[in-house]
Formats: structure tokens, sequence, C-alpha cells
């Protein structure tokens, strides 16, 4: 070893001995009185933090006042968070959402007039999706994460995901086993693909990843972890399931190689079978290096099988491949838990019958596996597979899928589904809850209502849970307000029992041009009529002028008010369609102009709020670029994530598609007009439409507008208030007449 290779090794133990010197000497009463600070920084000093010993295993806090001060205590930092968000919601009327808060605490601060003890019943509250880490999380920094995760322990998360930077830790292993920069630039995807990277699902795509990327990405990981385990989360790192570079076989040409392929469009990746010797050593590896570098609170995500099937459903097979995977992780630590996506057992529910799926779970001791039913919302797997065959799980909701904008969620099973397995007699080992979102950042109501279940054995009932959310968000009472919320929760909070709804509709405007409104990854069928939404428009629009202030109104009124839209784009849709096969040129252009002007007024509209901007994206993504060479490189992968998800005979376009301010008017309207354009030239007779030309055309178009260099607004147009009653004028006579 180099002299060279010497002080960095020593310079590295010296910083590993820092970091986590300083997370055994951040005491929980330091970290929390921390958090406070950040969150209310001008009344933390009427609240005091104690510590409190529990003989249970459970998490518990406590709630008092005390000489004019809160008394928050919890048996860790997580506890006591949520002893004060428990304090904000329940008796400071405020609220911390991603989409708007209301942190204005009243001057003197209500005192309690009886002690508040809480007990959780779910030992581990799970957070995350491989997914959110690219649909949402692809270009945060510091700042943002640490928002993040005061939001978590506020909302009593104490097992979050933890993959930021894995990337970093692969890249030494398998240059620890001879391989060059040269060779593993085909196997490390661009950032806004690196969850599917992770999960074993693809390489190399939107790449090459620069090194940079991975040794920042690897101190942002280090900065999370510090923070997450100073509050007292265990947080979930990765462990090894066969996922190796494509050089592989040219490094060990012995090796015992199977190639899989994700059907979704990319080229094979390749699994080392895990009865290959080396299926252990690199497992040993890299659990060893990771250590190392980050620590471990034993806790390890594999998922062997995401969307991949094995090569055979011999029960055998899969239970030695499981008990191998689990040896890895073993031997590498013997404390090692692995927390397993029960995904698969969803995705392809034909392969995993009982015998499969037993066999694979059942080879791994029950105490050292965890399994997420990871969207239990809407097909409980507990249920069909005797509550995992004895292992500890964990009830999930998935809600969002791809990071979409439309406004939607189960709200009803989001309130009652928790308790209901919990209290079942068939649930087995029941240990836990989790938010296992695709993409964050909309619908904050459901994730609000869904943690609310932590300190609860009980259903919540939604009678009186949602009236306390209106008045927490909007800072007052409003009877507007609470009539919008009332038709919110029949519309697009409730899945009809006898419709199979999975998420979410988007909007005809997303698609690429078509006549037929059932595209694939465009889904226009909602779970609710849509003129039984307006009200809640209505009654939005009429309580402006007094909620106009509300962080959490704005959004709101913004997103109510686009979802109405979007769902009205279908009825214009389907009146140009009309008209063209009819022949009517005129009427072909009057609806077709309409389609046109609606994208534009709705570009118009969110450009006026933060949420809703492109160019935010697009410009978090180009910061972490230190050339241009990257900063390129990363516009590209953020902008072809949300529009095309692959190159331009991509199946997956539109899986992520968002209405955002720039994209509509960039993206989505160009696209429209070309096919205007086609179709109006098809009615005057000079050039009969092709379908298939005009998708050949429109393709190269998408794949040059990723490719394109271009900066958006980065700061919101206009006054959000004014700009929704601009389109509400302008628009709801005519929507409302369009249902009748």
């Amino acid at each position: 070893m180099s002299l060279t290779m010497t002080v960095k090794s020593f310079l590295f133990t010296l910083f590993m001995f820092g970091l986590l010197h300083s997370v055994k000497a951040q005491t929980t009463v330091d970290s929390s009185i921390a958090l406070i600070k950040r969150v209310l920084p001008a009344h933390a000093h009427r609240f005091r933090v104690e510590t409190l010993k529990s003989t249970k295993s459970t998490d518990r806090f406590e709630l008092e006042s005390r000489n004019g001060q809160i008394i928050l205590r919890g048996n860790n930092g997580v506890s006591i968070a949520s002893a004060l968000y428990h304090y904000i919601t329940e008796y400071a009327g405020g609220q911390l959402t991603w989409n708007g808060s209301n942190l204005k605490m009243p001057s003197n601060l209500p005192m309690l007039k009886h002690k508040v003890i809480k007990e959780t019943p779910y030992n581990f509250r799970y957070y995350l999706n491989y997914c959110t880490f690219n649909y949402t999380m692809s270009w945060w920094d510091w700042p943002r994460w640490e928002k993040e995760i005061d939001w978590m322990a506020l909302h009593g998360i104490n097992m979050p995901l933890a993959i930021t930077g894995q990337e970093y830790t692969w890249y030494l292993v398998y240059k620890e086993l001879g391989f060059s920069d040269q060779e593993l630039k085909n196997f490390f995807t661009g950032p806004a693909y690196l969850a599917w990277f992770w999960m074993g699902n693809m390489d190399a795509w939107g790449g090459p990843l620069p090194l940079r990327w991975m040794k920042s990405h690897m101190e942002l990981q280090q900065k999370i972890l510090t923070r997450q385990r100073a509050l007292g989360m265990k947080p979930i790192l990765s462990a090894f399931t066969g996922h190796v570079p494509p050089a592989f076989s040219k490094k060990f040409p012995n090796a015992k190689l199977k190639t899989t392929n994700w059907n979704n469009g990319f080229a094979d990746n390749y699994i080392l079978d895990s009865e290959d010797p080396l299926f252990n050593r690199i497992g040993k590896m890299f659990l060893k290096k990771q250590t190392e570098l980050l620590g471990t609170d034993h806790y390890y995500s594999a998922d062997t099988f995401n969307e991949n099937e094995p090569p055979t459903n011999e029960p055998e097979y899969l239970g030695k491949l499981s008990a191998r995977v689990y040896d890895a992780m073993h031997q590498a630590d013997s404390n090692a838990v692995w927390v397993m996506q029960g995904w698969l057992f969803y995705a392809d529910r034909k392969f995993w019958g009982k015998a499969q799926t037993e066999a694979l779970l059942k080879s791994v001791p029950d105490d050292k596996m965890i399994i997420l039913d990871l969207a239990a919302e809407v097909e409980p797997i507990w249920k069909r597979t005797e509550a995992f065959y004895g292992k500890p799980w964990i009830w999930s909701m998935v809600n969002n899928f791809g990071g979409n904008t439309n406004i939607f969620g189960r709200m009803e099973e989001a309130a009652t589904g928790p308790s209901k397995a919990l209290q079942s007699t068939q649930s087995g080992r029941l240990t836990g809850i989790g938010l296992t979102m695709e993409g964050i950042e909309q619908n904050p109501v459901i994730y609000e209502l869904f943690t609310a279940n932590t300190w609860t054995r009980d259903s919540i009932n939604l009678n009186e849970w949602l009236p306390k959310y209106v008045r927490n968000r909007y800072g007052t009472v409003n009877k507007q307000g609470l009539k919008a919320w009332s038709v919110l929760r029949g519309t697009v909070y409730t899945v009809p029992k006898d419709k199979y709804i999975r998420d979410g509709a988007e909007s005809i405007l997303q698609a690429r041009p078509t006549l037929d409104s059932t595209t694939q990854w465009t889904k226009t069928k909602l779970n609710y009529n849509p003129k039984d939404l307006l009200p809640a428009w209505h009654a939005l629009v009429a309580a402006a002028d007094e909620l106009k202030k509300s962080e959490g109104f704005r959004f709101d009124l913004i997103d109510v008010s686009r979802q109405v839209l979007a769902n009205y784009a279908l009825v214009v849709h389907q009146k140009w369609v009309t008209a063209y096969r009819a022949k009517d040129a005129q009427k072909f252009k009057l609806y077709s102009d309409e389609f046109i002007s609606l994208i534009e007024d709705m570009d118009g509209m969110l450009a006026s709020h933060p949420d809703f901007l492109l160019g935010k994206w697009v410009a978090q993504a180009r910061r972490w670029g230190s050339t241009d060479e990257e900063r390129n490189l990363y516009e590209q992968n953020a902008k072809n994530l949300i529009t095309l998800w692959g190159d331009k005979d991509a199946i997956l376009h539109e899986y992520a598609c968002r209405q955002w301010s720039g994209l509509l008017n960039d993206y989505y309207k160009p696209r429209w007009t070309q096919f205007f354009s086609a179709l109006s030239l098809d009615l005057q007779g000079k050039k009969s439409l092709d379908n298939k030309a005009f998708t050949r055309q429109i393709k190269v178009w998408e794949w040059e507008w990723v490719n394109a260099r271009k900066d958006y607004p980065v700061a919101v147009q206009g006054n959000t208030i004014d700009q929704a009653k601009k389109i509400y004028t302008k628009y709801s006579k005519v929507i409302d007449g369009s249902y009748q």
C-alpha cells in the first residue's frame, strides 16, 4: 500500500471515528431540543425535554404542563418529537406537511390540564420505498433531508429506509475485486434511476454516473444517518442480492451467472447465483465495507426478485436461495435482520403461490426477517399467506405510484386498516405500520391521517379527525373549508369497494396524443364522478378571501382547481374527437383550440405556486453538477424520468408524469399541437392521418426535448389566490354545464 493510500485510510478512519462519536455524544435530550429549535424557534424556550425510562419494548411519550412550561417526555428522540407534534396538533392548532404548514403558535402557548400518556402498539413505523428516492428525492440536498427527518420524527417514524449513496459502497467493493472505472461505467445508472439499479432491475441507463456524485452522496448519507440515529431511529441499509456488473463474467469466467430482464424495455442485467461461493464472499465484503462507512443498526433491505421471476418455481430451490441470501448477511453481521418488500407477492401473484411463498419465507429464522405488506390498503397479502407464515410483518400503504400529481387516496382504509389488522385473530405477528409510497409531496391529508395510527390501537374516527385536520391546516374554523373537505372525502379520497382502482387517474392532457382516452400509462378512469368534485371547488373559492394567508389553503385551492381542469380536459377531448370523426372541421377547430387553451391556463395557474414548477426540479438537478457535462447529464435524467422513462421507444413513458407549470406548456402542449395539425390536414383532405407515422415522429420530438438544454422559471409568477380566482371565473359555469 502506498504512503498516500495509508494517509487517506488514516484520515478516513479519523473521520468515521468522529462521525460515530458525535452520534454517541449527542444525547436524546440534545437532539430533541435541537429539533424543537428547528421546528418552533420562537417558542423553543417554552418546552422542556426529559427522557422516559421504559421497562417495555414499545415506545411511549408523556406530555404535561408545569410552571408555565410544556414538558415533553419520551423513551427516545422519536417519542419526544411525537409528543411535540401531539401538542402542536391537539392543543396549539398547528400542522406540518410537505404542502403547506401552519406553525404560527399562539403567543401564550396553551397549558395542559392533565398529563397525556401515549404508547404505540407498533414496534416499527417504517418509511419510504426505493422508488421514493428517485420519483421525489433524486435531487435533495442536506437542508431538504434535514426537514424530512424532522417530519419523520414528528410523525413517529422510527424505521426509515436509508439507501442514499449506496452506489459508492458498491464502487469500492468492485474496485477491491479488481474492476476498472471503465468496466464499471456500464454498471451504474444515472442519478434519477438509482432506485432500479439498487433493486437489481437495470444497469447503466442514464449514466455514466460520475464518481463525484457517488462521493458527495456518501457524505450526504452519513449526515442523514447521523441525524436519524441521534433521534433514535433504526435506519435500514442494503444487503447483497446478486446484482453484478456486466463485466463480471470476464473477471470471473467460472462464475455462475444468470441474466434477468425487467421486461420494461431495458437490457438484460446479471445476477450471481447464490450457489456460487462468490455470492457469499461478495455479500460479506459489501456489508463489511458498508459498516465501515456507515455503521449499522442490523436491519438490511434485500429484494431478490423485484419484478423479476426466479428461473424456477420449485419450492426447494426458492427456499435454498433465500437461506443463502440470509446466510451472507448473517456471516457478516450475526445480528442481521432481513427486511423484505412484499411487492413480489403482489406484482407476480400467479408465480408466488402458497408453496413458493412459504418456501421463500420459512427458510429464514422467524426473528431474522420482517416482511413489508407493501400495498395492504389495495391488496392485503397477509390475508392469503397466513400472515406471512409466522414472520413479523408491517402493514404498509403505497397510495401513490410514480410521484403523479393527482388527488387520490383511500381515506377509510388509512383510518381503519391498521387497527382492523391489529385486532384480527388472523394477523399473526403484525409488528408495525409503514408508508411505502413511490412519491411524496402530494395528498398530505392521507399521510397525516395514516401516521395518526401510530399512537392508538383503535380505528380513527374520520368524523372527528377530518374537521380537526382542516382547522389545523387553515388556522381557523371555516364553514366553506369544512364543506369542501366533506366533498373531497366522498370523492377523490374514496374508492368504491366494487371497483379495482389501484391508484389515481392521470389527465388526458398528459397522454401521448391519441384519439383513445384509455392509453396504458395515462389512465383516465376516476374513482368518482367528476361533477361530484365541483362543490369542493366552489367552496374553496368562496373561502379564499378569509383563508388566503394559509399556506395549506393556498396549496389546496390550486390543487383542487388543477384536478377539476384536469378532469374537464377529458370532456373537451371527447368533443374534438367526435368532431373529427364526424368530419366537422369547424367544430374540430373550436374544441381543439379550447383544449390547447386549457393547457395554457393550467400552466399559468400552476406557475403561481412553488409546488408545481418544473423549473425547480430541473434547477435542483443541475445544481449537483460541477461541470457542464455533469449538469447536462443531470438535467437529462430529471426530464427523462417524468416523461419518457427511457429512450424514444420507452415502454414506461408517462408513468411518472406530472402536472407542472413548464411541463404543460413546453412538453404536453407542443405534442398536442402537432397532433392537431396532422388531424387538420386530414380533415382538409391534404394528407391522411397515419397514426403509426405520427407516433414515430412524436417519439423523435420527445427524445429531442428530453436532451435539450433549457432553463425554466424557478420562482412563482403571479398570486396564487388571484390566479385560482381567474381560472374559476373563466371555467366554473362552463364546467358546471358540461356535466349536466
